[in-house]
């Protein structure tokens, strides 16, 4: 990129210079990413042609259009269009799900985060043979699943010969790119825009005038461009007569309609017809100017005047020119404009685009437009384009002539709405809806909806009450929805648990159990949940068990992935409250597994995080440490926040004060910000293990104090009584240790597995005295030692340890302490370690420091990638499992090899 490039690019040395940065780090085999930011004019398309200029590199184009953001994967497939061939070459799931985005073949609605990955994997392919830039203008027009899949591609990459350089303006409010590396492009100084301005004017221009243009333009090189043309050889005072202060746009779209406005009627209404056809498809305005009774010849006067190109495809000279002429444009000739374009458009090949011209050509209801326009939803919605979706239903509302009908499709867009992430709009829909003939079912559904949408807005207070109501009323008009509706209000009233200020969790399932009509027979395994839970909050835990046990019993069963991801979460909580180790280690996996198959990566968050809890207690905290690692990628890739429980429940076990107790504080303030009173009792009991772990018993009680509280927060509160006796009876408040465990053993002797009655013994045997509590400890490390719940057997171990160093059993306690040490050691819980390191030397044991620096240290994604390549996975599976493509997997590999000293995969068993 040597001088300074054409004319129009004078003064732009700082953004060739990024340019050039951004080429030489492909060429070395790196990924790079761009977002070149500024008005319109500004030069961001100069730039981006500068780009593609470059020579021995393969060039990828695509483009925003204003009239395409309704179109699900449009600016996508321009960009992978002449790679499709390639498809081939992927992984099964990733080109199926591409092959049906594109509408290539049918099948399933593809989840986003599959379609990119196989983008992904599609331009790594093709990377890999040459170095592949990907160039994206008027990215602040891209359809919303477009801009979704490359934001999630550009944050993707890493070690391939790729690069992604995007051109956008500023945009209000959802903005895809954020957060990627930018570059703001300002207008140029007063020393170049002189220069430009002189160079494009083809006459003579008054000083006076071009000052003028000068204080207009504001260095915007496309307004120096445009701005002199009707003011060569103009007289001083026709040229100072100008438009007033305004957007620099502004004066270029008026500088643009003067132009089209001086040509023959013919062709403006050429270019008008040209600005409404979206892809430029030149057979398509042929037959739309015939049909006008427009001349081919028309065209001619646009191309000459430089504001047209009409070769393979049409182009407009500028985007703001196709706007400035379509924007003033009458309402009747729009109207007629879009309805000759729609009779031209192959219903069969493009129905769709066909559709959308019919909706904007018209006026009136018209129930056969509405017709289309839903199954153009269908069609995106079975493509994965729910944003689609969403305004194809809103558009068939607006134009459906029969009330009740329009209600209806205004319900069906207000809740796909809400499915796209647009509560605001979703509201606006459902207020048409509930204005219209709806008939009780449909009313109440609306309810539902707005319900919903509170919840999905953290607004748990005000979504309660609708919730409940909408359960009742739903009753008598659909049973199985009200069940459903009953249940989802449950979910809701024990995530708000403490913090429910007016509808609360006892309330709920007093009225589930009173209202809600009998379940199926057989029952669904959505009405045994209802039903355990129900009784669970309001006969109580002992009645509840059986129940309970009949609902996990029957959820392990399940093999509807729908119905996994739907109620997973509250079946393995419950099994976590039933002391059910099996059930709730079985159903956490179950939940990850199906979310990471079916491509759910929305859920995949929530399944996540309670596998790192069922992987905690189970002491494999490194394996928790990975899926954290997993959960933080998976949040950067989709642009989602969750709440960090697991990670703070890990932090605890580990003992690591200065990252656990910043991470419970700030889980706390998020919950109580959210209302989710069990994310309180989470927060809370977290910080009972760090402090008992660090042997700091008055800062665990108060903690587990406040954790066990509440008991419609399930485990939290269960396991929050657990600590509250340990650290009551380290810190002498034994009255307080003794009211604990009668809680405790209500619960623990109702459910009667191992891990209640071990974690009941080892909570007895800290009250007790002599050969009871003895007997005790042992059985708790018996019955613990049957469980899969590790953690809590090294703790009995411990326990057991000191409380025999303080009866004078020095070498028996050395022998429980031995063994806790390992257990903690090998677990990576470090406070718990050094606890039972301090209480090895008191009874007369020396014991080594290990410094834990490793001669080689790799990072958590290193990490996690060598265990899954040991475990047999190709790097295209380790890649769609991390979201990563199989060529950064290999990077990876590599820098794991050199750092363990190793040459191949296959000696990685071995080095881990």
């Amino acid at each position: 990129m040597s001088g300074d490039g054409p004319e129009r690019l004078r003064g732009r040395r700082r953004e060739f210079d990024a340019l050039e940065e951004l080429v030489s780090e492909v060429e070395a085999g790196r990924s790079a990413v761009l977002v070149l930011r500024g008005d319109a004019g500004i030069g961001k398309s100069a730039l981006l042609d500068h780009l593609a200029a470059r020579v021995g590199h393969r060039i990828a184009r695509g483009a925003g259009a204003e009239s395409e953001m309704e179109l699900p994967f449009a600016g996508l497939h321009q960009l992978c269009a002449p790679f499709l061939g390639r498809l081939g070459s992927l992984p099964p799931p990733q080109r199926e799900a591409l092959a049906t985005a594109f509408g290539l073949s049918t099948g399933p609605p593809p989840d986003r985060f599959l379609v990119g990955l196989a983008v992904l994997g599609l331009l790594t392919e093709v990377a890999a043979e040459q170095p592949l830039l990907c160039l994206v203008d008027d990215a602040q027009w891209l359809d919303r699943v477009s801009a979704q899949t490359l934001a999630f591609v550009a944050r993707r990459m890493l070690a391939e010969p790729l690069a992604l350089v995007f051109a956008s303006r500023e945009q209000q409010g959802r903005d895809d790119f954020t957060g990627l590396p930018e570059l703001t492009l300002d207008g140029l100084d007063d020393t170049d825009a002189r220069a430009l301005l002189d160079a494009a004017a083809d006459g003579p221009m008054d000083e006076r005038i071009r000052d003028r243009i000068l204080a207009e333009a504001r260095g915007n090189p496309l307004a120096l461009l445009e701005l002199p043309h009707d003011r060569i050889g103009a007289e001083p005072a026709d040229g100072l007569d100008l438009p007033g202060p305004g957007p620099v746009t502004d004066r270029i779209e008026r500088s643009y309609l003067a132009r089209v406005r001086s040509l023959p009627a013919a062709t403006q209404r050429l270019l008008l017809t040209a600005a409404a056809e979206p892809i430029g498809d030149v057979t398509l305005l042929r037959r739309a100017a015939e049909r006008l009774g427009i001349s081919p010849a028309a065209a001619g006067p646009a191309v000459t005047a430089g504001l047209l190109d009409v070769r393979a495809l049409v182009r407009f000279r500028h985007p703001l020119l196709r706007s400035a002429i379509y924007r003033s444009a009458g309402l009747a000739e729009l109207r007629e404009t879009h309805r000759v374009l729609a009779e031209v458009t192959d219903p069969d090949l493009d129905p769709d685009r066909r559709a959308w011209h019919l909706a904007r050509a018209t006026l009136r209801p018209d129930e056969s437009v509405a017709a289309e326009l839903e199954s153009s939803a269908e069609r995106a919605l079975a493509r994965g384009g729910t944003a689609a979706a969403a305004a194809f239903l809103a558009h068939a509302a607006v134009l459906t002539p029969h009330p009740r009908r329009k209600a209806t499709r205004a319900l069906a867009a207000a809740q796909v709405k809400l499915r796209a992430g647009a509560p605001a709009a979703a509201r606006d829909l459902l207020a048409l809806a509930g204005s219209g003939d709806l008939d009780e079912l449909g009313r109440a559904r609306v309810d539902l909806l707005q319900a919903q949408i509170a919840f999905a807005s953290s607004r748990i207070d005000e979504a309660l009450p609708l919730l409940l109501a909408t359960a009742r009323r739903l009753v008598p008009l659909d049973a199985g929805l009200a069940r459903e509706s009953f249940l989802e209000t449950l979910s809701a009233a024990m995530f708000a648990g403490r913090l429910a200020s007016g509808t609360n969790v006892r309330e709920v399932a007093a009225a589930a159990q009173k209202t809600s009509p009998p379940a199926t027979k057989p029952p669904r395994n959505a009405d045994l949940l209802l039903n355990a839970l129900a009784t669970r909050f309001t006969g109580g835990y002992r009645d509840a068990v059986a129940a309970s046990r009949d609902a996990v019993r029957a959820f392990r069963r399940e093999t509807d992935p729908e119905e996994v991801l739907r109620w997973s979460w509250l079946a393995s909580a419950l099994a976590a409250e039933m002391w059910d180790d099996e059930g709730w280690t079985e159903l956490a996996t179950r939940h990850v597994r199906t979310a990471r198959t079916v491509g759910a990566l929305t859920e995949l968050p929530l399944a996540l995080n309670s596998r790192v809890v069922v992987h905690t207690y189970a002491g494999e905290l490194d394996a928790a440490a990975l899926l954290i690692a997993e959960i933080d990628r998976l949040q950067e890739a989709v642009g989602s926040s969750f709440a960090a429980y697991g990670t703070m429940t890990l932090a605890a076990w580990r003992g690591r004060v200065h990252e656990a107790a910043p991470l419970i504080e700030a889980s706390m303030e998020d919950a109580l910000n959210r209302g989710e009173g069990i994310g309180v009792a989470v927060a809370r009991r977290a910080g009972a293990v760090l402090h008992n772990g660090l042997g700091r018993y008055e800062e665990a009680f108060d903690a587990a104090r406040l954790a066990s509280a509440h008991p419609q927060d399930l485990a939290a509160a269960n396991w929050g009584l657990v600590e509250l006796v340990e650290a009551g009876v380290r810190s002498g408040r034994v009255d307080a240790a003794e009211a604990a465990l009668v809680r405790l053993t209500r619960t623990t002797d109702a459910a009667a597995t191992d891990w209640a009655l071990g974690v009941q013994a080892r909570s007895r045997a800290l009250l007790s005295q002599g050969d009871a509590a003895e007997e005790l400890y042992r059985e708790a490390i018996e019955r613990l030692g049957r469980t899969r719940v590790a953690a809590e057997s090294a703790r009995a171990h411990l326990l057991y340890g000191e409380w025999l160093r303080r009866e004078g059993r020095r070498a028996d306690a050395r022998e429980q302490l031995r063994e806790a040490h390992a257990l903690f050691t090998r677990f990576g819980a470090g406070a718990f370690a050094e606890r039972a390191v301090r209480e090895l030397r008191a009874a007369g044991e020396t014991v080594a420091r290990r410094d834990g620096t490793a001669t080689t240290t790799l990072t958590a994604q290193e990490t996690q990638i060598a265990h899954l390549a040991r475990d047999g996975l190709t790097n295209p599976e380790i890649g769609a499992q991390l979201f990563l493509s199989p060529h950064t997997v290999e990077w990876h590999l590599r820098k794991v090899y050199a750092k363990l000293g190793i040459a191949s995969r296959r000696l990685l068993r071995t080095a881990l």
